[in-house]
């Protein structure tokens, strides 16, 4: 029977939620996870609390399928679902 070792988590930093139910990410954190203005974070409830973590956006994405095809294969591929679909 194996044994799941969890790692403890220490809280970085304290922070403070208004009345309006916000607060501020440390800086350190956002510098860390590129959170800046306008950053959009998906908000978990999991068993140990609440996670926040940002959103991927298409520019998150751009390069991602590059160790499958290259983009000149990828384009010939939409060419031929575009011609498909007509």
């Amino acid at each position: 029977m194996e044994t799941e070792v969890v790692e403890s988590q220490v809280a970085e930093a304290e922070v403070v939620v208004t009345k309006k139910g916000q607060t501020t990410i440390p800086v350190k954190l956002r510098r860390k996870y590129k959170i800046e203005e306008g950053t959009k974070l998906a908000v978990i409830d999991t068993k140990e609390g609440i996670l926040m973590k940002p959103k991927k956006t298409i520019w998150d994405m751009i390069g991602s399928g590059s160790e499958f095809a290259t983009v000149e294969e990828m384009n010939k591929l939409l060419d031929k679902l575009r011609h498909e679909n007509e």
